[in-house]
């Protein structure tokens, strides 16, 4: 943890602000001495935050380290916008000495000398911990002792395998097909099976017969090239004495070429089994044959996806899923219960009452299971199973750490594993990984907030001058990657729209936020959990209460940076509370209150204290007036003020109340707010906002985005015509690919212009009348999902443009009607694979001719109550896989049960989902 965050302290000192700062008489040689200090230690740390859960000295050592690296960015932070603030408009960009005038230098000097000596001293207190000699000699023995425990060995199988079969059948299907696949791959977390499920592949029947030779190898963390090849080969062509003196003395080149050969010339099998990185199939791939033809083939177990690509990118990914309830309990019985059933029934009911119980906590991880069951299988009594339920989490977590009954005897717990995947991320992944610890338990985590909450921390850079929030979200993709998170939703373009964690990786999380004090949790929602006092000082607290709850400021709380809330409904703040809250934690970058309910319906001036702040969002939380002072936030990144009610109205104090905020990206404005009827002020220099979402504009006028060249989203409220209307517009927008026009404030029609001023979107909301639809739709090549609401009368020829649409997979259609009955045509809609209709008052009649909507595989009706049937084309439908039916008539759903006269249309359909049956008012 010390590494990276010196690390990011290192980065942000390359900031041309700071160089500047490093000019000024008083305080820059003292920050260069500083600066050179940490870079002399970053080389070491690594190895430091390897060994300090060994020792306590190195662990108080590392702590120091990070906090002084932390108090140096903030001190000098600190200073940099003092100056900031007596500047003139164009904040943060450039600074003299002209206007340090008033700033206590003599001050910031001192603070700043004592940092430096702090890191001096740790800095000569670091070379008597020998941390680079430990580690490059190989002596430490603890890492040795994880490698030793992952090497893997083909001829001891499980005895207890469940769930495997189907895996391995398609596993052995694409081994030994013709022409199949050069590499197949086995991707997944630790814990999950991998290499159990390798060797039902490697033992099974077809695949001994079809290969003539096998080679198994356990690669690891540690690969060294030459001796992998080395033995593979060994194990291939099971060589002589005279062969074996002859491998002894051959280079790497000539070891590659003869395993080369030996492939091409016979077919073998290769396992290589936890290759963890793309470098270590680098180090390997000059012994294997990848571009020819060859009846060898490679088998690879990996946590990394990327290995898998790098290996073949045309190669086969399988990825094995957890077990389900039954397999769960098939494991658990055969390791924990076999032959006790017989013994003492009333005990053995009783276990098996304990252990569905405590199953819960594994998740269908294998590993898990194992580890459990196989404790369990060691106590007799009901009593001792009862014991080990009180305490499940631990046991199934550390294992050996929990006392002296079983140390030495081999039983592990499941965190050890997981924590090789943690110890193998790059510094800036650990960083992103850590903060996942924020979020409360099964918590669906937003990827769009997330990725803008790593960007506000500062855990991101672009030296290359890619933009910041794609470099996050690869960040994202790479621990999706290597199985550290997990996929929730995906979006209409198939990007992630929200992720979460496995249970027992989410401890992990939590333990190692924990270990490196980067997070304290305090959580309320559970009555019962002991409420830790911080250990040193806290510079990221996740909040997680019922009530409202502000931390006072003490020694520990004084230097928090981010503060995330997570609240239930109906919590209420007065603005006492929130103002103590703004006023004291002045160093805050993140602040995340939403949700919140604010008794006054207004944020406090004290908003602007915070002039760290790099995102804040009060999303939800009823805030109906925002002050004046809120321009001080010159460092603001994202700026959320939506509510999802549609009755808030906020009030903004004026209109270039953001026209200094240069570092703006995004910012969201509820739908009604008392500036979209006037033109709202952005900062001339805020060049890099990209979201920009319920700002009023004129119909035809977009001239205010001109110079916003990388904006990505845009949500606009018409509230006028504007005078050139007639005129258009010649302005195109190449970058924004979400688009949202809502016209309904003034009645007025789409204004056309504005969506084919965005030639490249994937995502477009219409709310308001629709007047008519042109063939220069079809210029959306990119467009995937349309939403249509309160859109008027659709003619039929809307529908044919519409179903024309390239590239269409989603639409919906809300609060509209048709002129005419609902067609669509044959070839209509071809890649559409969701479609929803709610609240079309006047749609009687829907018909859906044979090819229409070939792909489709999700439909809602909702409140359509005109509606008379389900077309009778949803019989040719074949990829039909759900159909959602929610506040229809009686009759209407009534036609659609087994025996309707509609269920003909629908029998094919996997999930039917009749709900909320509407039977009028009552």
């Amino acid at each position: 943890m010390a590494e990276a965050v010196v690390s990011i302290v290192l980065e942000g000192l390359s900031n041309p602000i700071i160089q500047e700062l490093k000019s000024l008489k008083s305080v820059g040689g003292k920050v260069q001495s500083a600066q050179i200090q940490l870079q002399f230690m970053q080389g070491y740390l690594k190895d430091a935050d390897a060994s300090q859960g060994r020792d306590k000295t190195i662990r108080n050592w590392v702590a120091s380290v990070r906090d002084a690296a932390y108090d140096l960015e903030d001190v000098i932070e600190t200073y940099v916008l003092k100056v900031a603030i007596k500047r003139k408009p164009n904040v943060l960009t450039w600074f003299t000495g002209i206007f340090i005038k008033g700033v206590n230098l003599h001050q910031i000097g001192s603070d700043i000398k004592k940092i430096t000596t702090e890191i001096s001293e740790l800095s000569s207190n670091m070379l008597s911990f020998n941390l680079h000699q430990t580690r490059e000699n190989g002596g430490d023995i603890f890492f040795q002792r994880q490698q030793e425990r992952r090497i893997t060995y083909p001829h001891i199988v499980d005895p207890h395998v469940v769930g495997l079969a189907h895996g391995t059948k398609i596993l052995v299907t694409h081994l030994i097909k013709e022409k199949g696949p050069r590499v197949v791959s086995i991707w997944g977390m630790g814990g999950l099976g991998k290499t159990t499920l390798a060797k039902q592949v490697y033992h099974h029947g077809e695949v001994k017969r079809h290969f003539d030779c096998f080679a198994w190898v356990c690669i690891s963390q540690q690969c060294q090239g030459r001796e992998v090849l080395k033995e593979i080969l060994t194990k291939l062509i099971s060589p002589t004495n005279e062969q074996r003196q002859k491998i002894a003395d051959l280079g790497k080149d000539q070891i590659a070429e003869w395993l080369w050969n030996t492939q091409r010339e016979r077919k073998c099998l290769v396992v290589l089994d936890d290759i963890w990185t793309s470098d270590a199939w680098r180090l390997l791939e000059t012994g294997f044959p990848m571009n020819e033809e060859t009846e060898s083939r490679i088998l690879l177990t990996t946590r990394n996806q990327e290995v898998a690509s790098c290996a073949d990118k045309k190669g086969f990914l399988f990825a094995p899923k957890s077990l389900n309830d039954d397999e769960s309990w098939e494991l658990f019985e055969k390791i924990a219960m076999s032959g006790t059933e017989d013994t003492n029934p009333k005990t053995y009911e009783e276990k098996k009452e304990l252990g569905r119980k405590m199953l819960q906590h594994c998740k269908g991880l294998p590993l898990a299971i194992t580890v459990l069951a196989g404790l369990l299988a060691r106590k007799e009594t009901g009593d001792e199973w009862n014991t080990v339920r009180k305490n499940i989490d631990a046991y199934i977590k550390r294992g050996t750490d929990l006392g002296t009954d079983y140390k030495g005897e081999g039983f592990e717990g499941v965190l050890w594993l997981l924590e090789l995947s943690y110890d193998n991320l790059p510094y800036y992944l650990k960083l992103c990984f850590l903060y996942l610890a924020h979020f409360p338990e099964d918590y669906e985590i937003p990827v769009s907030t997330l990725t803008k909450l790593w960007v506000a921390e500062g855990f991101i850079s672009s030296a290359s001058g890619e933009v910041m929030e794609d470099v996050s979200y690869r960040c994202l993709n790479e621990l999706v990657g290597r199985c550290m998170v997990q996929v929730g939703k995906r979006g209409s373009s198939k990007k992630i729209k929200t992720c979460h964690l496995h249970d027992l990786m989410q401890d992990l999380c939590i333990l190692k936020a924990k270990e490196g004090n980067f997070l304290h949790i305090i959580n309320y929602f559970v009555a019962s959990e002991t409420k830790e006092t911080p250990n040193g000082r806290v510079r990221r607290l996740a909040i997680k209460t019922i009530k409202a709850y502000c931390p006072g400021r003490d020694e520990n709380y004084g230097h928090v940076r981010s503060l995330l809330y997570f609240v239930s409904t109906n919590c209420y703040w007065n603005s006492k509370v929130l103002r103590s809250l703004l006023r004291d934690f002045t160093l805050l970058r993140v602040l995340k209150f939403e949700g919140m309910c604010v008794i006054k319906h207004e944020l406090p001036g004290e908003i602007g204290n915070l002039v760290h702040l790099r995102f804040l969002s009060v999303k939800d939380s009823d805030i109906r007036a925002v002050p004046s002072s809120i321009a001080n936030l010159v460092c603001l990144q994202t700026l959320d003020l939506r509510s999802s009610s549609h009755y808030m109205y906020l009030q903004i104090p004026n209109l270039n109340v953001f026209s200094k905020m240069e570092k703006l990206r995004h910012i969201y404005l509820p739908s009604r707010h008392s500036a979209r009827e006037k033109r709202l002020l952005f900062a001339t220099e805020a060049v890099n906002l990209q979201t920009v979402v319920n700002i009023g504009i004129q119909a035809s006028d977009l001239d205010d985005f001109v110079k916003l060249t990388n904006l990505r989203k845009l949500g606009v409220i018409i509230f006028d015509v504007g005078e050139k209307k007639e005129k258009g517009t010649n302005i195109i927008f190449e970058h924004i690919h979400s688009l949202s026009v809502d016209s309904c404030f003034k009645g007025l029609p789409i204004p056309w212009n504005i969506v084919l001023s965005c030639p490249n979107i994937y995502k477009l909301r219409l709310h308001g009348y629709i007047t008519e639809l042109s063939e220069d739709l079809m210029c959306l090549r990119n467009l995937t999902k349309l939403t249509l609401r309160e859109f008027g009368n659709l003619k039929d020829d809307h529908i044919k443009v519409l179903e024309k649409l390239p590239s269409l997979r989603m639409l919906f259609a809300s609060h509209g009607s048709f002129s005419e009955s609902l067609v669509c045509s044959e070839g209509g809609f071809p890649f559409l694979e969701f479609l929803s209709l709610m609240h079309l008052n006047e749609l009687k009649e829907w018909k859906v001719e044979k090819g229409a909507m070939p792909n489709l595989c999700k439909l809602h009706i909702e409140d359509c109550l005109k509606l008379e049937a389900v077309p009778d084309g949803l019989q040719y439908i074949t990829t039909l896989k759900e159909l959602t039916i929610n506040w229809m008539l009686p009759e209407f759903c009534s036609q659609l049960g087994e025996g309707g006269e509609d269920f003909y249309k629908i029998q094919h359909v996997q999930s039917v989902i009749i709900t909320n049956i509407w039977h009028g008012w009552v």
